[in-house]
């Protein structure tokens, strides 16, 4: 019988979020876990940036291995430009 590994998916909109728990081989990689999430025709149509993923909070690229117990997170682009926003701040 194959190793297996747990592992979350995750992705959140301001008003609603999705976290999808697998069960994938041992040897899964990022890219293959959000793929066999089906998350992106869960989340309607998502389109993956491989500039915009990570694990716990923590850039990687989708080739990284995942361990068990990690969660594959899918970054929304930002809406505000954090420099900006603190300038604005600051300013007023």
């Amino acid at each position: 019988m194959a190793e297996t590994i747990h592992v979350e998916v995750a992705y959140a909109l301001p008003e609603r979020q999705w976290l999808i728990a697998l069960e994938v081989p041992l040897g899964c990689t990022l890219g293959e876990a959000i793929s066999r999430s089906n998350i992106t025709e869960v989340a309607g149509n998502l389109q993956i940036d491989s500039k915009r993923v990570g694990i716990f909070y923590r850039p990687c690229d989708l080739q990284t291995l995942l361990r068990d117990g990690d969660r594959v997170e899918i970054y929304r682009p930002l809406t505000n430009d954090p420099k900006a926003a603190r300038r604005l701040r600051a300013a007023g």
